[in-house]
């Protein structure tokens, strides 16, 4: 069997603006004193002896995407304790610090400017959504800082950034999911709803070009506020348009009422709906599942997701570290949800790969350390697979060559440092738990783009 996950986001014109930091809990922060990112005196540079090395999720933890941080610090929290259990990293523990971007560009820039002057031992950056990643993403890569985004943005596509690193695909290829599933279930009438976020409005565009390419019709194409409290406007065009099916994201409480003011104004009977990978999370089954029914939601609801292995050996290391935050951090939703929420997957494995490329390379500096991201990752002539970071340490310690195979799948990189999968369908049940339903063929995606 299989799951998944992703999130992705568009890009924005930055304008800098004087801001401050904001962190996650207190109990995900780090000492802010202490020059550099990376410290010094350790073995090649990177931390000195003993001292705790730092992983920052830098992302939003307010505004409209404020549901993306915690998610990842599940993720973070659950990985490293895992690298934590195994003995660390050369001698070092890890530890996770969030940093709130805000999902906002004018936010983030100066926010992560201060972690990179103030964060003692730095040495790898996650989150990053493309709310912020075209602001970001140049600042972390002058600073040598290796950084693994949940962007989709199609410019990481073209430029290359030498520390950058990503394990999901283009936002375009998830919009031609999402048409794909729309042509599966027979459905040639469509209507768009996505919010006015930076993210989630990458995804229109190449939605509209894909709807032209597979002969289907456009019928309405709202946007949602989401610092709006109702959306009856944007529900009674859409419904006045009787499309078949409608395509979405608009997280925080917006798709809720959104849908939920849909069904009421269409006589109590939901129109179905097809959303990206954002909609599988705790946060926005438990807002829809509340507005419209969670039945309505089990039998109306579908969504692209990556696939991800759901059994196996790189699943059940996964499994435990996922499962150990319960109760600690996230949302207060069905908390296995996050094995196949956006950037859970994925997250987990940039963590055990930057871990084990630090140890191969013997620093835990980024500059150091990059090189074997991707040798580790994609693998080596003779290189023996390994599941887990417990898996990898103990084939390094025996002088073997290893590939690290995550639950998220085998890695390719390209010259741009991403590696993307295959899409699958799913659903949810009656209860909330995610279920797969089918997939999507590279040949369906070609057809659409």
């Amino acid at each position: 069997m299989m799951t998944t996950l992703r999130r992705t986001r568009g890009t924005w014109i930055v304008v800098a603006l004087a801001t401050v930091v904001l962190t996650a809990c207190a109990s995900h922060s780090t000492s802010t004193s202490g020059a550099g990112s990376t410290g010094s005196g350790g073995a090649n540079g990177g931390a000195p002896s003993g001292a705790t090395v730092t992983v920052a999720d830098l992302a939003p933890f307010s505004g409209a995407d404020a549901a993306l941080g915690p998610t990842y610090l599940v993720s973070c929290d659950g990985a490293t304790q895992a690298v934590n259990s195994a003995g660390g990293v050369l001698g070092h523990k890890l530890t996770c610090k969030g940093v709130d971007t805000r999902g906002d560009p004018a936010d983030a820039v100066p926010a992560t400017h201060q972690m990179l002057a103030t964060t003692s031992n730095l040495a790898l950056v996650i989150g990053c959504t493309s709310d912020e990643a075209a602001s970001v993403v140049p600042v972390l890569n002058a600073a040598k800082m290796v950084s693994f985004c949940m962007t989709g943005q199609s410019e990481f596509g073209s430029i290359h950034y030498q520390y950058f690193y990503r394990l999901v695909p283009p936002d375009l290829e998830e919009s031609y999911a999402m048409i794909a599933i729309a042509q599966q279930l027979g459905y040639h009438k469509i209507a768009l709803a996505f919010g006015n976020d930076i993210g989630s409005q990458t995804f229109i565009q190449p939605a509209i070009n894909a709807i032209g390419k597979a002969g289907l019709t456009m019928v309405a194409n709202e946007t949602l506020d989401l610092s709006a409290s109702t959306f009856r406007t944007e529900a009674a065009k859409i419904v006045a348009a009787h499309p078949d099916v409608i395509l979405t994201e608009a997280l925080g409480s917006t798709d809720g009422t959104f849908l939920s003011e849909v069904k009421q104004l269409n006589g109590g009977k939901m129109i179905p709906v097809i959303g990206t990978s954002a909609c599988i999370s705790p946060d926005w089954y438990k807002s829809v599942a509340a507005a419209i029914g969670a039945s309505t939601l089990a039998s109306d609801f579908h969504a692209d997701n990556l696939v991800t292995e759901t059994s196996g050996p790189s699943y059940t290391p996964f499994y435990n570290a996922i499962m150990s935050q319960q109760g600690k951090v996230g949302s207060s939703g069905n908390f296995a949800t996050y094995l196949t929420a956006p950037g859970a997957v994925h997250l987990y494995d940039a963590i055990n790969l930057a871990a084990l490329a630090m140890t191969e390379a013997k620093s835990t500096d980024p500059s150091v350390y990059a090189p074997y991201l991707a040798t580790i990752g994609d693998g080596a002539s003779g290189a023996v697979t390994v599941y887990s970071y417990a898996q990898g340490i103990a084939a390094l310690k025996q002088g073997e060559t290893i590939r690290y195979e995550g639950p998220g799948g085998p890695t390719s990189f390209d010259s741009y440092h991403t590696s993307t999968g295959i899409f699958q369908v799913d659903t949810y049940n009656g209860s909330g738990a995610v279920q797969v339903t089918g997939n999507i063929t590279a040949a369906q995606l070609r057809a659409l783009s």
